[in-house]
């Protein structure tokens, strides 16, 4: 992980404003959903994927280190290591 340096009040509704350089620097709209995961006692956000993360697919979709990837993917990716 890496520090931005960035420091930001929670409003009283718990609310974060993430910084507009780094939404610029991340391509993040506003609008832009955002999904929360928790690992400990740490929050992380990441942009809303809801395809294959390789080619935005939305059938047979399988769930690898957070990501989903597609069975055509898959198989392309286990024949590029063999």
């Amino acid at each position: 992980m890496k520090n931005t340096g960035m420091t930001r009040p929670l409003d009283p509704l718990g609310r974060v404003v993430l910084p507009k350089e780094l939404r610029t620097v991340l391509d993040i709209p506003v609008g832009t959903p955002m999904q929360v995961f928790t690992n400990g006692a740490q929050i992380m956000l990441r942009k809303h994927s809801s395809g294959c993360v390789f080619c935005g697919e939305l059938e047979n979709l399988q769930t690898f280190k957070e990501v989903e990837v597609c069975q055509s993917c898959r198989t392309a990716l286990t024949d590029m290591l063999e």
